[in-house]
C-alpha cells in the first residue's frame, strides 16, 4: 500500500509541474479574428503598398521579438534585413513573450514611414540645417503596422 500511495503522488507531482509551460496552440486569436481570404507574405507587404503610404491589409510573417508583452509590441520579419514594428491598436491585448519564432496571421493597417528631405513637414524623420534638402534621413523606410486581429498559425 505504501508502494501505491507514493507512485500516485509521484505521478500527481509530475503531471502538476508539467502544466507550468502552456504551449501557444493553432489559431489562438488575440484581439479580432483576421480575415484570411486576401492574406500577403510580409516580405511582399512594402511591393503590394508601392506609393501609397497606408493600406488595410492582413500578412503572414514570422516574429523575430516581442518588444513589449503588455500593449501588444512585436516585430515581423519582411525578408531581405528588414523589419515590420507591430503593435495593436486596442492597448490593452497583452501578449505571451513566447510569441518568438511563431508564424502568425494579422490584420491592420500597413504604413510606411515619410523621407522628409523635400519640405514634408509632419513627416515624422525630419533634418533642419544646411543638410535639409541633401541627405535622405532613412533610406530603407521603415513599415509600421497598427494591428486590429492577431492568430497564431
Amino acid at each position: 500500500m505504501k508502494y501505491w500511495s507514493l507512485l500516485f503522488s509521484i505521478c500527481l507531482v509530475i503531471s502538476a509541474t508539467a502544466q507550468h509551460h502552456t504551449p501557444l496552440p493553432h489559431g489562438m486569436v488575440y484581439g479580432i479574428k483576421p480575415g484570411t481570404t486576401t492574406m500577403l507574405p510580409a516580405w511582399r507587404v512594402e511591393a503590394f503598398m508601392d506609393t501609397k503610404t497606408r493600406i488595410n491589409t492582413t500578412i503572414r510573417g514570422r516574429v523575430i521579438k516581442v518588444t513589449k508583452p503588455k500593449g501588444g509590441w512585436f516585430e515581423l520579419d519582411a525578408g531581405k534585413g528588414k523589419i515590420i514594428t507591430a503593435h495593436f491598436k486596442n492597448i490593452g491585448i497583452n501578449i505571451p513573450p513566447g510569441l518568438k519564432g511563431k508564424i502568425v496571421i494579422v490584420e491592420g493597417v500597413a504604413e510606411k514611414q515619410f523621407i522628409a528631405d523635400d519640405l514634408q513637414h509632419f513627416a515624422g524623420d525630419t533634418v533642419v540645417g544646411k543638410k535639409q534638402h541633401t541627405v535622405k534621413t532613412n533610406p530603407k523606410r521603415k513599415l509600421t503596422f497598427e494591428v486590429k486581429g492577431l492568430m497564431v498559425d
